[in-house]
């Protein structure tokens, strides 16, 4: 997994009813775009994540559509 600042980071709910929780990625603190990251979510949570299988990245400078949006 790689990512840089200002890319999202997508948790998936992992029981029925969970919803996907979506926070930006402000700290990349790996070398080379790797883990662990420093990530902002919209109700004011600050988390340093090392994300495991239920998590993506998504870069926002690609169409949501697009092959290659998610990494």
């Amino acid at each position: 997994m790689r990512a840089t600042e200002g890319d999202q980071l997508v948790q998936h709910g992992r029981i029925v009813g969970q919803h996907d929780r979506v926070g930006e990625i402000v700290e990349v603190l790996g070398e080379n775009g790797a883990p662990p990251y420093r990530v902002h979510f919209p109700d004011g949570h600050d988390a340093v994540m090392s994300p495991g299988p239920d998590c993506v990245v998504r870069h926002p400078d690609r169409p949501e559509g697009g092959s290659g949006t998610w990494r």
